[in-house]
């Protein structure tokens, strides 16, 4: 099943979520917003809200207050959100986006390596047990 878009808001909390584990309101507030007000925790509060909405962090009781954590996997999201960003930029193609992404960030030799590596292997079922060309 496809989750919903992220906002980058609501990208900004999953990301504490995730880098440091669960959390109360106050404390992510106090991170994204250093010095912040009642309004600030509000709207942190709120993104967790949608993030809890959409599926994507969950609320348990811990210490007398409500700590929050990701239900889902870094990874996950990530191959999620480059899909929806297919849909919506790409007309679902990939291809595109890689070239895209290859003519405004230059690899270094060793990205570039890894890069070619990972086109080889996820071809080499397609040409045959055991062949393997190296380029």
């Amino acid at each position: 099943m496809s989750q919903p878009h992220i906002t980058d808001a609501e990208l900004a909390v999953l990301q504490l979520l995730w880098d440091r584990g669960p959390a109360a309101v106050r404390a992510l507030a106090d991170t994204l917003y250093p010095g912040g007000g009642p309004s600030e925790y509000a709207t942190v509060h709120r993104l967790l809200e949608r993030l809890e909405a959409k599926g994507y962090v969950r609320r348990d009781r811990q210490s007398g207050r409500y700590a929050f954590f990701p239900v889902r996997d870094r990874d996950a999201v990530l191959g999620e959100q480059i899909e929806v960003l297919l849909g919506r930029m790409g007309g679902g193609s990939l291809q595109p986006l890689l070239t895209n992404l290859l003519r405004s960030r230059r690899l270094t030799p060793a990205e570039l390596r890894e890069l070619l590596q990972l086109v080889d292997d996820l071809d080499t079922p397609s040409r045959g047990k055991g062949k393997t060309q190296h380029r």
